[in-house]
């Protein structure tokens, strides 16, 4: 029981004091805006071994972009929020190919929505969608293979803006 309370006690910490850690590796997401807590600035910058370290959630789907299913492993989009004390009702989310959606927040907690950073046990290569993808469990709920909700999974996610 331990084990599954320290992550939470991390989260609610980070949330509560506004700082977050600094990350060691190379950054690969960036979350701004309407937030409480930052590690750079008023930002929330995560390297690969940040985002790894918060509770993971996983599920086995298709997607209309790829072949066959998939199992996607990584933190809930609420998890994230959460971490850094999200106070806005939507995010806009950019890709590193120019892409961006508005999304709203509660997207996140009406459905189990993942910021991937696993396809299948291995990280997920750019020219795959990755390496992070905000993605649906599409495979779990009819109402999310609408062409709305297609347009909200985001994948090569660099930048979270909170609002």
């Amino acid at each position: 029981m331990l084990a599954f309370s320290i992550p939470h006690t991390g989260l609610a910490d980070a949330a509560e004091t506004g700082t977050l850690a600094t990350p060691s590796g190379p950054v690969i997401l960036k979350i701004e805006g309407d937030m409480t807590a930052a590690n750079v600035d008023d930002e929330a910058h995560f390297d690969r071994a940040m985002l790894s370290a918060l509770p993971q959630h996983e599920f086995t789907t298709g997607t209309p972009w790829t072949e066959g299913t998939s199992h996607y492993r990584g933190p809930l989009m609420r998890t994230l929020l959460e971490h850094v004390g999200a106070e806005g009702d939507t995010i806009n989310v950019a890709a590193l190919n120019g892409y961006e959606a508005e999304i709203p927040t509660e997207d996140f907690y009406d459905y189990d929505v993942i910021l991937a950073l696993e396809r299948d046990g291995q990280t997920i290569p750019i020219r795959e969608y990755g390496p992070l993808w905000v993605l649906y469990p599409f495979d779990h709920d009819e109402a999310l293979l609408s062409e709305r909700m297609r347009f909200r999974a985001v994948w090569q996610v660099m930048h979270i803006h909170v609002h």
